[in-house]
């Protein structure tokens, strides 16, 4: 395993981290596919990665990752909380909300988080998040107080990554990110603003759906050269944890046109990195929409199709009617969007 400095915390981490979701039990709509191991199994898996060199451990509260959190503070308490790095988040916007949340984290877990994350920080409750009193600020307010180490982000868009790198209030940043969701790590490894701070890349098998496609060593190898300080692999049994963490991979090169074809193999995939330029001026999410059909054909076939067809009707009429079509404009890949989002629309029928 090797080791990364995680920016300005001091902390050393694994280069692989363990992600927790694959270990909860329950019935929680996430992604990735969870296993559902037993508390002395997850503990089991967790020991074995961390026998391989993973020393950091994420996971977040039971509303959003089931009851992995108190699994994973089992394992500290038997392996020696001394030797980890756990990294804890919760989907609070609200500074009062934070606060109840944190508290009620270091009770599940027996024990602190060093990193605490407003989770699912998205452009619509950023604002909140890192308003005065908000989530940030009550993360603040904790590391003060010595109740948790460090502060932290997670968020999927770039936006709202960059403000929190602006931001001297935020240690560590975590986002996602893979050989083809690969816009947003682009862009951070371009902007000077991220240099000083920590950074968690996750969604590194874009929930498992690239592993239809590609092997652990391809996905892991093709991301190395980013500027990430560790990246999360969910881990649900002790072979997924092997294939993660037994061999150092060596950094792998693929061109997101060398990603395309390989896909282009099983179905013809739309070429869209997520770099989210593509901002429609309706406040439709078209990244995520792109992605949708991506990973209902990566075999995600019920989640991919539930999300589309939340609103992918009128969305594709507002696409249909809209003039100025500035989404194209701002597309590096020159998609043809206003023709995918109706190809998509007839794919959900």
């Amino acid at each position: 395993m090797r080791y990364r400095t995680l920016g300005s915390t001091g902390l050393t981490v694994s280069e692989i981290g363990f992600g927790t979701i694959p270990i909860l039990s329950g019935n929680v709509p996430v992604l990735p596919d969870y296993c559902s191991p037993t508390l002395p199994e997850a503990v089991d898996i967790m020991t074995a990665a961390y026998r391989m060199g993973c020393n950091f451990y994420d996971t977040a509260i039971p509303e959003e990752y089931g009851d992995a959190e108190y699994k994973l503070g089992v394992f500290a308490e038997r392996i020696g909380r001394e030797h980890i790095i756990i990294a804890d988040k919760a989907r609070a916007a609200d500074g009062n909300d934070m606060f109840r949340e944190v508290l009620r984290s270091a009770e599940n877990l027996g024990t602190q988080p060093d990193i605490y994350f407003a989770h699912q920080v998205d452009e619509k409750n950023q604002d909140e998040t890192f308003s005065r009193y908000g989530a940030l600020d009550a993360l603040c307010d904790l590391k003060k107080a010595g109740v948790i180490g460090y502060t932290g982000i997670a968020t999927h868009y770039y936006s709202v990554a960059k403000r929190a790198a602006a931001d001297s209030r935020v240690d560590v940043i975590q986002t996602s990110g893979n050989i083809l969701e690969r816009g947003i790590m682009e862009r951070i490894a371009e902007e000077p603003l991220f240099r000083s701070k920590g950074l968690i890349l996750n969604k590194v098998y874009a929930a498992g759906c690239l592993l239809n496609v590609f092997q652990p060593s391809e996905l892991i190898g093709g991301i190395l050269h980013w500027p990430f300080s560790c990246a999360l692999i969910g881990i649900g049994t002790e072979e997924q944890a092997d294939a993660a963490m037994q061999e150092e991979y060596p950094p792998l090169q693929f061109s997101f046109e060398d990603v395309t074809a390989r896909l282009a193999e099983r179905f013809p995939p739309i070429e869209c990195d997520r770099c989210q330029r593509c901002v429609c001026p309706l406040g439709y999410e078209i990244h995520i929409v792109l992605r949708q059909y991506n990973y209902f054909h990566l075999g995600k076939h019920y989640w991919a199709r539930k999300k589309l067809r939340m609103n992918i009707d009128e969305f594709a009429e507002s696409c249909r009617r809209c003039i100025d079509r500035p989404c194209m404009k701002q597309c590096p890949r020159k998609l043809r969007i206003p023709e995918l989002i109706a190809m998509i629309r007839e794919m959900t029928e």
